[in-house]
């Protein structure tokens, strides 16, 4: 039987599904039952920072704001944090009541206590990371071709290090909640070397950290009997609308509409596939969900 893992690890060409034996068979559904234990005000962080395009990425948004209004429909407020690159383009796409919060790119200790006041202010119940770059061990954010991005990556690491209840969602072993792996991490050949180290109480790994966002969006719905996923045609718009307000492919530094290298025809496949296993359950899309943009 195909299960949501088997949909968000397929086309890996980074080889991210040799984490796989590593995290619970069903760690979508074991992100989506933690979540559903910890409702209240969910803290959404995402963007990620594209050396060669001085610019955000595709991948990462979508996936976030897909997540946001699942839990939105169950009854949670959700709150998005990002810095200078993607807070604008996370507050255009997001309802108009929502809250985008500009963390700024500062020192650590600056940050340390910018994530403290936060957290103190909006109070989450749970923390989730999407495509956001994780601190190394040295102190550095990498990205996949090992090149120092510190200067212009905010350390939200600090929330995640100050909060006990968090999922974490990554494709490449840099990300906020790879941590959790970080020993498995450099034995696969394809991935870093020098992977994060920031942890998250729950991980999903996916071929596009998008995708892992839809693969827990597709548990809640089986959870809760309601199909959430977004339309695919509201994805394409949403990716479409992040290239014209400056992001690009993170693989390519193109602003092209693709993610990660990967078309949008590629992308709503993914989304289609995971209707049609809650289809084949019974689960009809609800006309509420993934509203368009």
């Amino acid at each position: 039987m195909t299960t949501l893992e088997d949909v968000i690890l397929a086309q890996d060409r980074r080889g991210v599904a040799a984490l796989r034996p590593y995290l619970p068979t069903g760690f979508c559904e074991a992100a989506a039952r933690f979540l559903l234990a910890h409702t209240g005000t969910v803290l959404i962080a995402t963007g990620f920072y594209v050396q060669r395009a001085d610019a955000p990425e595709t991948d990462g948004p979508p996936g976030a704001l897909a997540l946001g209004r699942a839990l939105e429909a169950l009854g949670n407020r959700v709150v998005y944090v990002s810095d200078a690159y993607t807070a604008p383009l996370l507050a255009d796409l997001a309802p108009d009541d929502t809250e985008t919060v500009d963390f700024p790119i500062a020192d650590d200790t600056t940050s340390r206590e910018v994530a403290r006041d936060l957290l103190d202010r909006i109070a989450p119940t749970a923390l989730i990371a999407i495509e956001r770059c994780g601190l190394t061990r040295s102190g550095t954010y990498l990205n996949m071709r090992g090149q120092d991005i510190s200067p212009h990556t905010a350390r939200l690491d600090h929330l995640f290090r100050q909060h006990p209840h968090s999922v974490g969602i990554g494709d490449g072993g840099n990300e906020i909640g790879m941590g959790n792996l970080a020993s498995h991490i450099p034995e696969v050949a394809t991935l870093p070397d020098e992977p994060t180290v920031t942890r998250a109480t729950h991980l999903v790994i996916a071929s596009v950290a998008n995708w892992g966002a839809y693969g827990v969006v597709a548990a809640l719905s089986r959870l809760a009997d309601r199909n959430l996923l977004p339309r695919p045609a509201d994805e394409s718009a949403c990716i479409r609308r992040l290239v014209s307000l400056g992001a690009v492919d993170g693989v390519t530094g193109v602003a092209d509409c693709t993610v990660d290298s990967f078309n949008l025809s590629e992308n709503t496949d993914v989304l289609e596939r995971l209707n049609g296993l809650l289809e084949a359950e019974g689960m009809r899309r609800e006309g509420e969900a993934g509203q368009g943009l």
